[in-house]
């Protein structure tokens, strides 16, 4: 049996993939990632999902590198998917005083502006979004797993982000380098802003990675037993983030 993690970007199914940890790779496409993520829990013979990368912070004071544990996932229409408690004190518990127990908002598309984020924010109450937790939990629940979501912040509420990194992100969860350099050419006034965001990626990447080497194989689920340690060394950074 293999705990399922439910990623958008391929870095972040590198950090969280294990010895009976399958990631799965959203790459912006929801479709797709329901059902990549319905074939691998009948395949793998799922024992649980959990939500594991980055997210779009949602309210003041919350970093890049600040790690979310999600109490349940809720989406732009109200919808509430809980988290599976003891799993998710176990994460919070275990990351110690950089974590927050949250509620994650799980949302279609990523958000550009401040304000849209505050919107979300006042909507669902929600402090952290992205674009694959609600899919993942939406899976859990349809075939009774237990869910749990972790997700650390990448771009922080008052960060806009520019056109370029709205179009970064190819299906299989990598970087479109010739879709942000199209981009750019068309917008160069973007560059400082890009380059502020790779500053903010790099510290929400390492973040994660040390998180995961923390919970170690199992990423805090009980159910798999006391996993050898099998995690990306540090150099999965050393090389462009999968932004």
């Amino acid at each position: 049996m293999h705990l399922i993690a439910v990623t958008g970007l391929r870095t972040e199914a590198r950090i969280a993939a294990g010895p009976r940890v399958h990631a799965v790779v959203g790459g912006g496409d929801g479709e797709g990632l329901a059902r990549a993520l319905d074939a691998a829990i009948t395949r793998r013979r799922a024992s649980a999902i959990i939500s594991f990368g980055v997210s779009g912070g949602l309210t003041a004071g919350l970093a890049p590198g600040a790690a979310m544990v999600a109490r349940g996932v809720v989406t732009a229409d109200g919808t509430r998917y809980p988290s599976d408690p003891a799993w998710s004190k176990r994460l919070f518990n275990g990351l110690g005083a950089d974590a927050h127990l949250v509620d994650i908002a799980g949302i279609d598309s990523p958000l550009a502006e401040h304000d849209e984020k505050h919107a979300l924010h006042l909507a669902t109450g929600a402090h952290a979004a992205d674009t694959e937790s609600h899919i993942a939990a939406k899976a859990a629940a349809a075939y009774d797993l237990p869910f749990a979501a972790l997700r650390v912040i990448i771009d922080p509420v008052h960060r806009r982000l520019p056109p370029a990194a709205l179009v970064a992100l190819k299906s299989d969860g990598s970087l479109d380098y010739g879709a942000v350099a199209r981009s750019v050419l068309r917008e160069p006034n973007q560059i400082p802003q890009l380059t502020r965001i790779a500053f903010d990626a790099k510290a929400a990447f390492l973040a994660l990675l040390r998180s995961r080497k923390v919970l170690a194989g199992a990423l805090g689920h009980a159910d798999l037993g006391e996993l050898l340690l099998d995690v990306p060394a540090e150099d999965v950074l050393s090389g462009t983030l999968q932004v």
